[in-house]
C-alpha cells in the first residue's frame, strides 16, 4: 500500500488549522469496511465541524462523504468483494486516502456512475431525496421555492422537484449563478426583494413549501414568502444559525410549519439507506439529476476549497481528489 495520509483538524478555528498528516490505516475490524478514496465531496457540514459550530471529538478528520474501492474487507461482510467500487457519506473521516466504514453503512456504486460523480453526489443527493420525497411530499402543481439553487444541494433539488412537476421558484446569490439553473423562476438580487417577487409569481398565494440552507440571513424572507399553512424547511447554516423563533410569529404568519431535518435521521437503518440511494441512483442514470461538478481540488489544498465554500465563490458540487 501506498503512505496514506490525512486532512486533519487538532483544534476549531478557520481553514488554516487543516493539515496534512501521514497515518498507517488499520485492517478493518469484523463488519467493517477498508476503502481506498480517489474521489471526496465537500460539503458545507464540513465548515461546522472545522468551526466548532457542531461540536465533535479532537482530533479531528473532517470530510462526511467519499468514494473509492474496496481495499480489504473486515470478518462477516458479505455482499462486498475487493475491488468493488463503493462510496460512503455520514460519519466524519473523508478527507484522507483510505477509511475505515462499518459495512452496514457502504453503498455500492452501479457500474455507470462513476466514483467522482458519486463522491460529488451521495450526499447532497440524499439530501435531496429526502427534502423532496420524505420530509413533505410534493405534488404536481405545488410551488417551492428553492434557496441557494446552484449550489450543491440545490443544484440537484431543483431538477428533483421539477421532475415530480413542481413549480420551482429558485433563488441564487448573483446573476451568474441564476444564469446556471434550470426553473420555472430563476431569481437572484436582495432578499429584502424576495418574498414581494415570490407572491407576485404565485398570484400573491406564496409557496407551498421553502427549501432554506443559507440560515441566518434568509429566514425572515422566507417565512415571509409562505403560503397559509406552508411549510418552512430549515435544512442548513450557510450564513449562521436562525434566529431564535416563537410559535407565535408563526401563527401571525399564517399558521405556518418548521422542520429541521438532518438526512442522517432519513438514513438511519439500512433499508432507509438502501432505499434513498435506490431512489437517487434510478434519477442519477434516468439522467433528471447530473453531477454539476463546478471545481475540482486536490485533498492537500481543502483549506482554500473551504475559504471559496463558505465566501459562496463555488458553483455546485466540489471534489477533492487525493
Amino acid at each position: 500500500m501506498t503512505q496514506a495520509w490525512r486532512m486533519i483538524a487538532r483544534s476549531t478555528g478557520g481553514p488554516e488549522v487543516i493539515k496534512r498528516e501521514a497515518f498507517d490505516p488499520p485492517s478493518p475490524a469484523a463488519g467493517e469496511v477498508l476503502i481506498a478514496q480517489d474521489a471526496i465531496g465537500l460539503n458545507f457540514i464540513d465548515t461546522y465541524y472545522r468551526s466548532g459550530l457542531y461540536a465533535a471529538p479532537l482530533p479531528l478528520t473532517l470530510g462526511v462523504e467519499g468514494a473509492g474501492y474496496v481495499a480489504a474487507l473486515g470478518a462477516g461482510v458479505g455482499g462486498l468483494q475487493v475491488g468493488d467500487k463503493v462510496g460512503a457519506a455520514g460519519g466524519l473521516g473523508a478527507y484522507s486516502t483510505h477509511r475505515i466504514v462499518a459495512a452496514d453503512r457502504v453503498i455500492k456504486i452501479p457500474d455507470a456512475i462513476g466514483t467522482d460523480a458519486a463522491a460529488a453526489m451521495m450526499l447532497k443527493g440524499m439530501t435531496a431525496c429526502a427534502l423532496a420525497e420524505d420530509v413533505l411530499p410534493l405534488e404536481s402543481g405545488q410551488v417551492a421555492l428553492v434557496h441557494a439553487a446552484a449550489g450543491g444541494v440545490g443544484s440537484v433539488l431543483v431538477p428533483w422537484l421539477r421532475d415530480k412537476g413542481v413549480i420551482v421558484i429558485a433563488h441564487s446569490g448573483s446573476a451568474k449563478k441564476a444564469a446556471t439553473v434550470t426553473a420555472d423562476h430563476s431569481l437572484c438580487g436582495p432578499f429584502s426583494e424576495l418574498a414581494d417577487q415570490v407572491r407576485a409569481l404565485t398570484g400573491g398565494r406564496g409557496a407551498d413549501v421553502v427549501y432554506d440552507g443559507v440560515g441566518k440571513d434568509s429566514w425572515s424572507t422566507s417565512l415571509a414568502s409562505l403560503k397559509r399553512r406552508g411549510m418552512m424547511v430549515s435544512y442548513g447554516n450557510a450564513s449562521g444559525p436562525v434566529p431564535p423563533v416563537t410559535l407565535l410569529e408563526l401563527s401571525r404568519a399564517g399558521s405556518l410549519y418548521v422542520t429541521r431535518p438532518t438526512v442522517f435521521d432519513y438514513v438511519a437503518t439500512r433499508e432507509e439507506l438502501d432505499h434513498v440511494t435506490a431512489r437517487l441512483f434510478e434519477r442519477m442514470q434516468r439522467g433528471v439529476v447530473r453531477p454539476l461538478i463546478g471545481q475540482r481540488f486536490a485533498l492537500s489544498d481543502v483549506a482554500e476549497a473551504h475559504r471559496q465554500l463558505e465566501a459562496r465563490q463555488t458553483v455546485g458540487s466540489t471534489v477533492l481528489v487525493p
